[in-house]
């Protein structure tokens, strides 16, 4: 079931998702003594990270994961990788080996291959941040692509937005967790929030959880 969370701006969103993330932290730490969370890109999510640094959670204590990635050089500045580096790695102390990037710049294929290992022993997640395009794509699984249910992770080519080659998580894989939360900001995604409300096939709508699946969505892209 999902919960729709309508905020005031993009502002509130990225608020509002930080104070959730610090909760659920906190609660994943005491619980089971690490929190492990899958990031995703783009400019609300990235106001969240930098609220993130500055909050008093355990930071130390967390394992980081990302949903998806562009196949471009590792210091590609339209990476995901590089924009959480910025905005949240670079300022705060996690231990290198919890920071768990994707190698997309072996090529899509190997990849894809390389991180479903990694992921393999980690799952469930805690939590996983996701993102809703124009299109309603989410992470990088985009309207039109079929792609196998069983691996963890896949190669993606000829995306509808450069770069074309890109590896994500499957639609199961980022549905394996004890918590997901969609950050949906701004007028342009007002036609795939109407969509995923009355239930068109959606690629956002193929996601799922373990426990609870909210969507924080502001008032620019909310239609009524």
């Amino acid at each position: 079931m999902i919960t729709w969370t309508l905020c005031d701006n993009a502002d509130a969103v990225a608020r509002t998702a930080c104070t959730r993330i610090v909760r659920a932290a906190r609660d994943a730490i005491f619980n089971r003594g690490r929190f492990v969370i899958v990031l995703v890109g783009g400019s609300t999510p990235e106001l969240c990270y930098r609220l993130l640094a500055e909050s008093t959670s355990n930071l130390r204590k967390w394992h980081i994961f990302f949903g998806d990635e562009r196949c471009l050089p590792p210091t590609d500045p339209q990476r995901n990788s590089m924009l959480v580096a910025a905005a949240l790695f670079d300022r705060v102390s996690i231990p290198e080996e919890q920071i768990h990037i994707i190698p997309a710049e072996l090529g899509a294929e190997p990849a894809a291959r390389s991180y479903a290992k990694r992921i393999s022993r980690t799952t469930p997640f805690d939590m996983v941040l996701l993102g809703l395009g124009e299109d309603g794509h989410t992470a990088s699984l985009f309207p039109g692509h079929n792609h196998p249910e069983r691996p963890l992770v896949v190669p993606v080519h000829a995306a509808p937005k450069p770069p074309a080659d890109r590896v994500s998580m499957n639609y199961s894989t980022l549905s394996f967790s004890r918590q997901v939360m969609f950050m949906v900001t701004g007028e342009n995604k007002q036609n795939a929030v109407t969509g995923w409300r009355r239930g068109d096939l959606l690629p956002a709508a193929r996601i799922g959880s373990l426990g609870g699946l909210e969507v924080l969505v502001d008032r620019a892209a909310w239609s009524g």
